[in-house]
């Protein structure tokens, strides 16, 4: 059964050229409701724990350095059926092969600048919201 959330972050890129205000008014109009929401920066550390599933990718390196490169916004949102629907509202990672309107098209630079990232699949959804956040800063 699908879930209700998804995680995201509005990445370094998209964080630095002044998008938060309008990759969050995308959120809305995408009926996605914001159940916890921070502005924070990811440590080398913090950035090697969150991706350790790709360490042996050749990007990974490249992926912890530009993620820990500037304040990220860290959001749980809610939806029904919320990862699937988020992954296909965000667009295609590439935002060359992103939908026109999608937040990836319109925010997006490159694979990795892509503005956002999203879950995916529920699982990680939630092992990623708890990355972030306790039960405690949700509401």
């Amino acid at each position: 059964m699908a879930g209700n959330i998804t995680f995201t972050m509005i990445k370094p890129d998209a964080v630095a050229q002044g998008y938060i205000g309008p990759i969050l008014t995308k959120f809305n109009e995408g009926g996605y409701t914001v159940r916890a929401m921070k502005y924070t920066r990811l440590s080398r550390k913090q950035a090697e724990a969150f991706y350790a599933i790709h360490k042996e990718r050749p990007f990974f390196e490249g992926l912890v350095d530009f993620m820990s490169s500037g304040p990220i916004v860290a959001c749980i949102l809610e939806k029904e059926n919320a990862v699937e629907n988020f992954r296909e509202f965000i667009g295609a990672t590439d935002p060359a092969k992103a939908p026109e309107g999608s937040i990836r098209k319109l925010y997006g630079s490159s694979i990795q600048q892509n503005a956002v990232h999203g879950s995916d699949c529920d699982e990680n959804a939630v092992i990623e919201s708890n990355f972030f956040f306790s039960q405690f800063e949700r509401f």
